[in-house]
């Protein structure tokens, strides 16, 4: 089972108010653990910590090549909504929301990368 993903960061200001931003609609709660900034959702059980720090080598905080985290919301219109906000708070669009059929005729997602390049993915099942 997935504990906890960890994000680097060059700036944890930046950081900390690109993920506030966009996690606590989502319901995560903000918390200050082992001196990181970190969220949890207190309503799913098995939902993973998200924490944010620099690197631990001390080497530039970069964005993983093909690694991307997705978040279940409950409606389109909050992946709009989050999309917004991403971008309000120094995110970059990867992909307007909208459906991909790809993924199933129920997919309703957007792309965005946070300040540091991490590409996340914000959806939502809607049923046919």
């Amino acid at each position: 089972m997935l504990d906890y993903i960890y994000i680097g960061s060059n700036d944890l200001t930046v950081s900390t108010r690109f993920y506030k931003a966009l996690l606590c609609p989502m319901g995560y709660e903000y918390i200050t653990e082992h001196s990181l900034p970190a969220f949890r959702h207190p309503d799913k059980a098995f939902s993973p910590s998200l924490y944010l720090s620099v690197p631990f080598n001390g080497l530039p905080a970069t964005e993983g090549n093909g690694m991307m985290l997705a978040f279940d919301v409950a409606s389109s219109q909050m992946v709009d909504k989050l999309h917004q906000t991403a971008l309000l708070n120094g995110g970059t669009n990867e992909g307007a929301p909208g459906f991909r059929s790809r993924y199933g005729n129920d997919f309703y997602v957007s792309y965005v990368r946070d300040p540091y390049g991490n590409k996340l993915a914000i959806f939502a099942r809607i049923p046919a």
